[in-house]
């Protein structure tokens, strides 16, 4: 069987998103049925984005003080894992969600919550995905970023988790997955300095702001007293090792890619490469 799911790593700027593209992009140029979900695509079929959880008695005690919204929360919550799932970032989109209940509800998105919760959530959306990729057409998946970054963003640079905890909720997903015969792209840098401040420079001034706030105001990068850019990037080069171990531990196909040069054809061209010895 060929793999079934695709799954796209690496540090931020180094290329996971044009990685992502072109690998579904080469998968459709050897008519292999693909889809392709990217960093913070709202309908991902594994993950959560703009998704609030609420235990029954919070979800209560949210409908008793929404007042004439409590009707509209009712009917677009879903029963899920325990509790009520909100799909709140959706809803906006379609601008049908009450901005006057956004902060009361974003307080419980799913990478908001404590870490216990959040990796009982995730897997269990991971498990179902799996069961429905197994048993459904024969698709190939491309994710990008959401097997290894989001459980490392959550567990170490929002909750300061130790290394352990953090490796062992990838285990879990990997272990989840592994019947889909999963391939893992990393994409690797060889300067993380250099990689991150071309990143900083090219994207609005917004993004880099958030995330180096993100990074250094807490988990990891607070608890090592580490402050803006130069603070971040010693975050960063935290979580490359430890991604790095966690690489090593991954027991399916995988592959470390190096997008160094920034060279869009010979890059697309070592792609091609795996697609074809792959697939």
């Amino acid at each position: 069987m060929h793999p079934k799911l695709v799954l796209i790593e690496g540090l931020p700027g180094s290329g996971k998103s044009t990685t992502a593209r072109l690998v579904h992009e080469l998968l459709g140029e050897k008519g292999i049925p693909a889809r392709l979900y990217t960093e913070g695509n709202p309908d991902h079929p594994a993950d959560y984005e703009g998704a609030a959880w609420f235990e029954p008695q919070a979800f209560e005690r949210l409908l008793q003080s929404s007042g004439e919204h409590c009707g509209f929360l009712a009917r677009h919550a879903r029963q899920e894992s325990g509790g009520y799932v909100l799909e709140y970032r959706k809803l906006q989109h379609a601008g049908g969600f009450p901005a006057d209940l956004l902060a009361a509800v974003s307080a419980n998105d799913i990478y908001e919550l404590p870490f216990a919760q959040n990796r009982a959530l995730i897997t269990n959306r991971w498990r179902s995905f799996a069961e429905r990729a197994m048993g459904g057409p024969d698709n190939t998946f491309v994710f990008e970023c959401c097997f290894i970054q989001n459980p490392v963003t959550v567990g170490m640079i929002k909750h300061g988790e130790a290394p352990g905890e953090v490796a062992s909720y990838v285990a879990e997903l990997a272990s989840i997955v592994e019947p889909l015969n999963p391939l893992l792209l990393y994409v690797d840098q060889d300067d993380l300095d250099h990689s991150f401040r071309k990143a900083v420079a090219e994207r609005p001034k917004e993004w880099a702001d958030g995330f180096m706030a993100y990074y250094t105001g807490q988990g990891y990068g607070r608890e090592h007293g580490c402050e803006g850019l130069e603070g971040t990037i010693r975050v960063l080069e935290a979580r490359r090792r430890l991604e790095a171990d966690i690489y090593e531990s991954i027991p399916f196909g995988k592959l470390s890619v190096n997008n160094s040069c920034f060279d869009p054809q010979a890059y697309r061209q070592e792609l091609q490469a795996i697609v074809a010895a792959r697939f």
